[in-house]
């Protein structure tokens, strides 16, 4: 394509900020609605350069970006051409974007630190210097944070031993150990969908063929989840039945019990993601842990500091047999050696005051939720959604149009979203969007405001940063 035609589609306005950024996010849209196809070559940087009257370093920026996100591929001498990215790999992933791109970052569920943290923090680094003896490595986990574990889950009604239990990294890590040690290339995998996007990541890496089962608010069908495994034969089901993400669904106990017997009777595995688990914000009936109902072993139970304490501290944990644990143990040899050590001890400190950080969290993640259904009723009441009991998100389903397009005028208009797609597999799930309530309530106002000027009036260039773009961490 010539510059002058480059030009001419991608229409950014001059006083968009920063420009480098606008331009990218202009020519990757018109790369996903097909106005510029795939496999196409792009003028060079300079001519671009001239015919927009902006610097070459602004352009060279702009195909830097887009190079980063999968939308240009470069060779020496021959030029740049359009590509389309692979989800699985990409870096064209706003999961790992930062603050630092002045976005109110409306696509993470991640809470900040509670007022405990601070406190843990110091009483860590007293206890640390009498870990200093050793080689600082333990690839099961420190003893201290292993037993508040295992008696956690004791108290949850699993009874638990230390030796059941593997420090990991964080749930993620977590997952990826467990379908590393468990799971080849071509064993069948049931997800939930919607699910967890980085579930759906480490199953596609590790080559698994991955069979959905739908869920909705209302939660699972205990007879769809028995069909998905026995007729696919599934190696591993991975569930999350504690406040799913995204849905905010809580499995109760008779299905958990269906759940169970199902695996069981199908030679499936479970693995029960319960990241979301201590974070009930109202009234529910009691349930026990997957794990409670598990006869023979299968179940495989993942828990993680991240979202009732901070994910600064990249700690989760795995539960399962002993035997287990310590195959797992040593097959994450091959990826890390063990967890930090003053990160393990500051999480021990936190479970010493885990019920005065329930009871913030409920405080806190009420109000932004409130917040959240406030500036919906106001700003987009055709949108639908239940509202969760516990968690961290919403999932709404949209009037009309798609989620795609929603995010990428929502992020000219200020805001980063998780769009449905994230979240199912193959593009489905175009109607939906994930919007986390982890944000303070003031942040959430002003958001919803930016998602309903986006829905109405689509792209327009950056705003310039404000107070409640940058006091979000």
């Amino acid at each position: 394509m010539s510059a002058g035609q480059v030009a001419r589609l991608v229409g950014v306005e001059p006083a968009a900020r920063p420009y480098y950024r606008a331009l990218a996010d202009a020519v990757r849209r018109l790369i996903m609605d097909g106005q510029i196809p795939v496999r196409v070559r792009m003028p060079a940087e300079r001519h671009l350069a001239e015919t927009l009257k902006v610097s070459r370093t602004t352009v060279t920026s702009a195909y830097d970006l887009l190079r980063e996100r999968g939308y240009l591929e470069s060779r020496q001498g021959s030029g740049s051409w359009t590509a389309l990215p692979d989800p699985a790999t990409t870096a064209d992933n706003p999961w790992l974007s930062t603050d630092g791109d002045g976005l109110i970052q409306l696509h993470a569920a991640a809470p900040p630190a509670p007022s405990a943290l601070a406190d843990a923090m110091a009483q860590a680094v007293a206890d640390l210097p009498r870990y200093g003896m050793g080689n600082g490595y333990d690839p099961m986990g420190l003893p201290t944070l292993r037993e508040r574990i295992a008696a956690r889950y004791t108290v949850r009604g699993v009874a638990t031993r230390p030796e059941q239990i593997l420090v990991t990294a964080g749930a993620q890590h977590a997952v990826q150990l467990v379908l590393g040690l468990l799971v080849g290339a071509g064993d069948p995998v049931v997800v939930e969908s919607p699910t967890y996007p980085h579930a759906i990541d480490v199953a596609r890496h590790r080559g698994a063929r991955i069979v959905p089962v739908g869920i909705s608010h209302e939660g699972w069908q205990p007879d769809a989840v028995a069909g998905a495994m026995r007729q696919s034969g599934a190696r591993l089901a991975y569930l999350m039945p504690d406040f799913q993400n995204p849905t905010g669904a809580l499995m109760e106990d008779p299905v958990r019990v269906a759940v169970a017997g199902a695996a069981r009777r199908a030679d499936t595995l479970l693995l029960a993601d319960e990241s979301w688990s201590e974070l009930v914000l109202d009234e529910v009936p009691h349930t026990s842990p997957l794990a409670a109902f598990d006869t023979d072993s299968r179940v495989i139970s993942v828990g993680s500091a991240s979202k009732l304490w901070w994910g600064g501290l990249r700690i989760g944990w795995i539960r399962a047999t002993a035997g287990l644990a310590r195959r797992l143990a040593s097959f994450r040899a091959s990826v890390d050696l063990a967890s930090p050590v003053l990160e393990q001890l500051v999480v021990a400190r936190l479970f010493d005051r885990l019920e005065e950080t329930r009871a913030e969290r409920r405080r806190t993640l009420r109000a932004s939720r409130d917040a959240l259904v406030a500036g919906l009723r106001e700003h987009l009441p055709e949108w639908t959604y239940e509202l969760p009991r516990g968690g961290g998100t919403l999932w709404v389903r949209l009037d009309r149009g798609g989620s795609t397009p929603l995010a990428e005028a929502a992020a000219s208009h200020g805001v980063r979203l998780a769009p449905g797609p994230w979240f199912g597999l193959g593009g489905t799930l175009e109607g939906y969007l994930r919007l986390p309530f982890t944000q303070p309530p003031q942040v959430l106002a002003d958001a919803i405001a930016r998602v309903r000027a986006a829905r109405d009036h689509g792209p327009l260039g950056p705003p310039r940063p404000s107070d409640s773009l940058i006091a979000m961490v």
